[in-house]
């Protein structure tokens, strides 16, 4: 058959392809917006199919799926994810979901290549099939190719004409596709966050830590947003970054990225997923100037550390006075996750002139136990109990806050202190000395 035939040989309705799962299948779906909505919201109905004791594997789920929320279905479906959102901290205390602790570069490790005997089946969400019969995976690419490139794998692409043609080692060929699913849904597309006085002037001590020439990995929300805006007077950015936002798309239209003096990939912008508005989009569609790269390379501690003046922009929940960072959970609560947090915070501080920066807010406002509200600190003497530790104290380099710039690589607990404390809140900062002497920590 030529390429035309073979694709419509594959042609399927949803209940048609998802007849192609059998039980105790593992799933993996497609990253955020790379997920195949369309399938997802009939997924459920793999449980009249017979079908029992499967694995789902997700991150940063994007949709409200019957099978995510109802715990009727987790004889069929039980559910895995490694960056929860609200759907999935609201269904988490059902029990019939479980977060998976992961570094993004070793998402799916050799032991995961095996599923434990399981076989193995992708779900993810493609733009269209080209003249060659080469479907791009579009905007992600953070396990999907290295998943498809195992072996022995069932993939179920949804096909959508509003998703863009990207490019990198991202490109599937059609006869390699067992099941498409042909939609015409909107891309999910996130709201620009408009970034506080706070977020500001987080930004502009971030931006002045950041030479000209510097390659830089950057996420989204206000402090991320209002970095990019600071960046706009530098020359010469690169981009090597686990997710390409719409912050980026405006650095490079106003000429602060041009990606020339990069040591990986020169005048080329490197990612491993996007999501963001239809502008993104736009930019990104049929742009062989941005290359999405699979996860296991771009979040590479040793990769990430041979980009030129390497500078890791990451934020936090809260920090405890000798550095210790958590990222992702509220005490035992499980919140996100750590993503590539460790891997580009480690990999920026293996760049000989490299850096890493966590950012946060001095306070936060949170309610008591009695259901009041009440202001807290971010920096405190010790993480809640129960806090997963996103980012060892070993590896953390510098914390800013709207108070100022901590540098803490290779200070002693005291300096630590100290510089913490000088960046917390005011109103807080003898409260924290007083604990960190109770504590001992100098």
């Amino acid at each position: 058959m030529n390429i035309n035939e073979t694709y419509k040989s594959k042609l399927k309705t949803i209940p048609e392809a998802l007849k192609y799962i059998k039980s105790n299948d593992f799933i993996v779906c497609g990253l955020a917006g790379s997920e195949p909505a369309s399938l997802l919201n009939e997924l459920h109905t793999i449980r009249d199919n017979g079908v029992r004791g499967c694995e789902f594997s997700n991150t940063l789920p994007l949709g409200n799926y019957e099978f995510m929320i109802n715990p009727e279905y987790k004889d069929a479906i039980h559910v895995n994810g490694w960056f929860y959102t609200k759907t999935m901290r609201k269904a988490h205390p059902q029990g019939h979901l479980s977060f998976q602790p992961q570094h993004l570069h070793l998402a799916l490790t050799k032991r995961l290549y095996a599923m434990e005997g399981r076989r193995k089946v992708l779900m993810m969400t493609c733009s269209p099939m080209d003249k060659h019969g080469y479907i791009s995976l579009s905007i992600g690419n953070t396990y999907e190719m290295q998943l498809i490139e195992s072996g022995d794998v069932v993939i179920i692409a949804e096909v959508n004409k509003n998703y863009p043609r990207t490019f990198g080692d991202n490109q599937i060929h059609v006869s390699k596709i067992d099941a498409i699913v042909e939609t015409d849904r909107s891309i999910p597309c996130l709201p620009t966050v408009p970034f506080n006085n706070k977020d500001k002037k987080i930004g502009e001590y971030i931006a002045d830590l950041i030479e000209d020439g510097s390659t830089i990995q950057l996420g989204i929300g206000g402090i991320p947003n209002a970095v990019a805006e600071a960046l706009k007077v530098k020359k010469h950015l690169g981009i090597h970054t686990e997710m390409f936002t719409d912050g980026m798309v405006d650095l490079i239209e106003c000429g602060a990225i041009d990606n020339s003096k990069k040591t990986l990939y020169k005048n080329k912008s490197i990612c491993t997923f996007a999501l963001g508005s239809q502008k993104l989009y736009d930019y990104l569609d049929d742009n062989p100037n941005v290359l999405f790269k699979q996860g296991k390379w771009t979040n590479d501690p040793n990769i990430v550390g041979q980009n030129h003046k390497m500078v890791s922009i990451n934020t936090t929940i809260e920090v405890d006075l000798t550095g210790q960072c958590c990222s992702e959970s509220i005490g035992h609560k499980q919140f996100s996750g750590t993503g590539g947090q460790a891997d580009t915070a480690i990999g920026a501080q293996r760049c000989p002139e490299g850096k890493s920066v966590i950012a946060l807010y001095s306070t936060a406002s949170v309610k008591n136990e009695k259901g009041e509200r009440v202001t807290v600190s971010k920096i405190v003497p010790s993480l809640k109990l129960g806090a997963a530790v996103s980012l060892s104290r070993n590896d953390v380099d510098y914390v800013v806050t709207e108070y100022g710039v901590a540098w803490l690589r290779g200070r002693s607990v005291g300096e630590r202190v100290k510089r913490l404390i000088n960046i917390a809140h005011p109103n807080f900062r003898d409260e924290l000395k007083f604990k960190a002497d109770k504590l001992m920590l100098w």
